[in-house]
């Protein structure tokens, strides 16, 4: 049976999509994905427990309730809700209506007999004298990489741009006394957009909002093609507390694996992460394993079968090639 958590992801987040379709539609008042709950029952998203706070400059309980509760699914599930749950992946994929695909050119191609470069380090697969330079711990002495990741500060641990609009997204809700960012927040827009229409159809109910909400919401689909890796704060906050997650980590069975197994060069669970990460060579990753959105990409790509992500991974650390030949 053919392994596809791609089409999975997308039936999840479209599912929870429909279900704050349906709440508004039947005013069952279970609210959105941002504040989810029933009755009076309901918990805020971790950016807007802080800022409800910071708003009101005092301790909410409701608030720390909902940052308490968060915090602990993030150190669960890490960055799961980026990959699951969050609704914006899908808005992106909206930008195929008002872009052309952009078409690979023959510099990018490889070489007849060239192997394939991965995604996630840029470079081609390990050969035995790079395993070997590796090894002795000499990545600058590497042939062919053209930047090394691991002589560079990856994402996630180092403070990026991300966390900048993180900062800013705080600061500017304890000086004006409300959240700021919540008006340009593409999941809030995205879940606001279909209020209105709801409003619309329900009611006839027609105002500005129809027209400016999903507007901005379009441009920073459009301009914006980065959000999720360059801007989203919630991102930044997520992957600063799944540094703590030590759970549902892609761990790799080297008697499977064809690096290991049977010597053949891969790299094609390197090449499915969006993030960046290399769960076979994760020195050669541009991302840390804090931004790991839990998505099974590299689970489906590997053609041994060899990653899977158990609850608690045995050695605790998905293991690296180097690190097993050591």
């Amino acid at each position: 049976m053919k392994r596809n958590s791609k089409t999975l992801r997308t039936i999840t987040a479209l599912s929870i999509v429909a279900i704050v379709f349906v709440g508004f539609l039947t005013n069952l008042g279970i609210g959105t994905i941002s504040a989810p709950g029933i009755w009076d029952i309901s918990i805020l998203c971790p950016l807007g427990a802080l800022g409800t706070m910071l708003a009101s400059k005092m301790m909410v309980p409701r608030a720390v309730v909902s940052l308490v509760i968060m915090v602990v699914l993030i150190i669960v599930f890490a960055r799961a809700f980026c990959g699951w749950m969050c609704p914006v992946p899908l808005v992106q994929k909206l930008r195929g209506i008002f872009t052309k695909p952009e078409k690979q050119t023959k510099a990018e191609k490889p070489a007849e007999g060239e192997p394939a470069k991965t995604a996630a380090a840029g470079i081609a697969p390990l050969t035995e004298d790079e395993k070997a330079a590796l090894a002795s711990g000499c990545e600058k002495d590497l042939k062919g990489l053209a930047g090394c990741a691991s002589c560079a500060k990856k994402r996630g641990e180092a403070v990026d741009a991300r966390h900048f609009v993180l900062g800013g997204a705080l600061l500017s809700t304890f000086i004006f006394g409300f959240p700021v960012f919540c008006l340009v927040c593409p999941i809030g827009l995205t879940f606001a957009t279909i209020l209105l229409l709801v409003n619309l159809f329900a009611q006839g109910d027609v105002t500005w909002s129809l027209i400016v909400v999903p507007a901005i919401l379009i441009a920073e689909v459009l301009l914006f093609k980065k959000w999720c890796h360059k801007l989203c704060p919630l991102s930044a906050f997520m992957s600063l507390i799944a540094k703590l997650n030590r759970t549902f980590k892609p761990t790799i069975d080297n008697a499977k694996c064809l690096e290991t197994a049977q010597g053949k060069k891969c790299g094609a669970c390197g090449r499915a992460c969006e993030e960046g990460i290399d769960p076979r060579h994760p020195e050669l990753s541009e991302a840390a394993w804090s931004e790991c959105t839990k998505c099974r990409s590299c689970v489906d790509a590997c053609p041994a079968h060899a990653i899977s992500m158990p609850l608690i991974a045995k050695k605790g650390e998905p293991v690296s090639l180097v690190e097993n030949e050591k």
